[in-house]
């Protein structure tokens, strides 16, 4: 009976503390893991730390920087008449996903790295950070974006308007529900990754995992423009779409606009909830 009920404990997992392999036979034993309390909704004590707005600061380079890349690439891209001679849709999705995983990389020491309002925004649902730091990064999200896009064109401004600006836009052929669709499942693939690869408890019995959290962050992004660009040029990140949309400062270019936002944020939102009450079941349990 005691080999039964230490079977049913165990679960699929009956084998490993008996033969750890990997990093779990480097003293996972001694890794006592305690669930971190949630961040408090607002904090006034970060207004006048400057690691505060350090944060802020390393947001709005990251977002800058992230802009000012994905879309001088989609302009090489659309300039040419024929893809052959460019780097193709391969090539922008795999600048997308190559600027995050640098740029989390980069950040994420700083400020977690989050260059996405979306992901700032199922953070907080999770209790990963107050409403104060929220609000603050997706300001200085959007700013970014909006510099890193401005800048763009002020270097080629005939090429810029010429190419669309980067900006997003339900693409014919689909409809408004489709690029709903389109941005709350894509959405959802990169939050969802980007809380599991920064899940604590993970980190607490993996060493490596902290290192490599940029990498499946990164190639989300990727996978996900792969899917869905020829649906809505990929949004998945208010701040990027807001910023194409107001340097290219066209009337098509905010036709549908809000679905750039609303879709981010439900997909955002959905993850949040999936992992937080399916995966962690952290409602069920005690942070003690």
């Amino acid at each position: 009976m005691e080999g039964k009920e230490e079977d049913v404990r165990l679960g699929t997992n009956r084998y490993s503390e008996r033969q750890p392999i990997g990093t779990a036979a480097q003293g996972a034993e001694e890794k006592d893991y305690k669930e971190p309390p949630a961040a408090p909704l607002f904090e006034a004590e970060e207004l006048t730390s400057w690691s505060f707005y350090r944060a802020g600061i390393a947001e709005f380079v990251a977002t800058f920087l992230f802009l000012y890349i994905s879309i001088l690439t989609v302009m090489g891209v659309n300039k040419s008449s024929t893809k052959c001679a460019t780097v193709g849709i391969q090539g922008i999705a795999w600048a997308f996903g190559g600027m995050i995983f640098a740029l989390v990389y980069c950040t994420a020491g700083i400020s977690g790295g989050h260059i996405n309002p979306a992901v700032t925004f199922g953070l907080f649902l999770a209790r990963k950070l107050s409403l104060t730091r929220a609000v603050f990064y997706m300001v200085m999200q959007c700013l970014g974006a909006i510099c890193g896009a401005g800048v763009v064109k002020g270097f080629q401004k005939t090429l810029y308007m010429g190419t669309g600006g980067g900006a997003n836009a339900v693409n014919p052929g689909y409809t408004k529900g489709d690029g709903l669709g389109a941005e709350i499942v894509g959405t959802f693939v990169l939050v969802y990754t980007v809380f599991s690869a920064t899940d604590a408890k993970r980190n607490a019995r993996d060493s490596h995992v902290p290192i490599l959290a940029p990498l499946p962050i990164g190639f989300a992004v990727f996978l996900v423009h792969l899917a869905t660009i020829p649906i809505t040029g990929t949004g998945i990140n208010p701040a990027r779409s807001l910023g194409a949309a107001i340097i290219y400062n066209r009337s098509h270019a905010w036709h549908d606009h809000w679905i750039f936002w609303v879709g981010p944020f439900i997909g955002a939102a959905l993850a949040a909830i999936y992992h937080v009450v399916v995966i962690r079941a952290i409602p069920f349990k005690s942070r003690d």
